[in-house]
């Protein structure tokens, strides 16, 4: 594999091979020293385009447990203030010796085109509303260690801002490949225009679901990716969709909660869920290191032993 720009990159035993690959890795963060030689010699760069916390600070850090020399690449800092196109930016980086590239971008397709200009491998950090990999990957890693390597008949609803999430793409074309149920709950609004490509099923209720899942994956509404008002009021979408403590307890007894980050405590989730004993959600932030060890060795890696 060179690239990972999309989940459907892996298919189903891709996927499940980068999960067993991770699980190995997730061994290796526990340790004393949580470090391997397995890339020395080798450079990963992280070319985001969009303020990040977790994804980018996780690619740093795995890059860096596997003795890879990592660079880091600001828009505030660098030339594209001065007008330099995406692409002159990449071979540039490129002409000072990578051998990977982590892109975030928010226009849709942008890790593609960088993999048409270089020859070093690129990995899709999250390109628009278009895809998000790796965190689908993580997301699976945090449920096989509650609910084993086969998701099948797992009942998952994907909640809130489905149509502009990059996250919920990614993870209902996983879930779905593992063999889990998806249905997608939110106000019409905020659906996808199409579920043409998105084996899932929709629902606009909250409430008449919301005993059902196995699974509650809690969306960040990105009002940021908006351009026009889709809901009357963060108030309103609250009260209609948040997973509040009066629906938690309405939860199957073994149901898990995640999402993505960062999360907007009191919006989409109330604070004490989240830190409740259902929740997942920084689990899932610790698996995002070890997930990002298995991709940068899986692209980068010589084959040999991984310690």
């Amino acid at each position: 594999m060179k690239h990972l720009l999309s989940i459907d990159d892996l298919g189903r035993d891709g996927i499940e091979e980068m999960l067993s690959l991770a699980e190995n890795f997730v061994e290796v963060t526990r340790r004393d020293i949580p470090k391997v030689p397995a890339l020395r010699g080798k450079t990963v760069v992280s070319l985001f385009y969009e303020d990040s916390t977790r994804t980018r600070l996780s690619f740093e850090t795995a890059a860096k447990r596997l003795s890879a020399d990592t660079m880091s690449f600001t828009v505030a800092s660098s030339s594209v203030k001065k007008g330099e196109s995406l692409r002159d930016t990449v071979q540039t980086i490129e002409a000072m010796g990578v051998d990977a590239m982590v892109v975030r971008h928010s226009s849709a397709g942008a890790p593609h085109r960088v993999a048409s200009w270089t020859d070093a491998s690129v990995v899709n950090a999250g390109d628009g509303r278009h895809e998000h990999p790796t965190q689908a990957l993580l997301d699976l890693l945090t449920l096989r260690t509650h609910r084993g390597p086969a998701l099948d008949g797992l009942h998952v609803g994907i909640v809130g801002d489905v149509r502009h999430s990059r996250v919920a793409h990614s993870d209902v074309k996983a879930f779905h490949a593992l063999g889990a149920d998806i249905t997608l709950v939110g106000p019409p609004t905020l659906m996808p225009e199409s579920l043409e490509g998105w084996p899932a099923r929709v629902v606009y209720d909250l409430d008449d679901v919301i005993g059902n899942l196995d699974v509650v994956y809690l969306l960040r509404i990105q009002l940021e990716r908006q351009s026009e008002a889709l809901f009357p009021s963060l108030r309103e979408y609250t009260a209609r969709y948040a997973l509040t403590a009066a629906r938690a307890k309405r939860l199957r007894p073994d149901a898990l909660v995640m999402a993505p980050g960062p999360i907007n405590r009191g919006v989409e989730i109330a604070a004490e869920v989240a830190d409740g004993p259902a929740s997942v959600i920084t689990e899932q932030v610790a698996n995002g290191v070890a997930v990002r060890m298995a991709v940068l060795w899986s692209l980068l890696g010589s084959g040999g032993s991984i310690v």
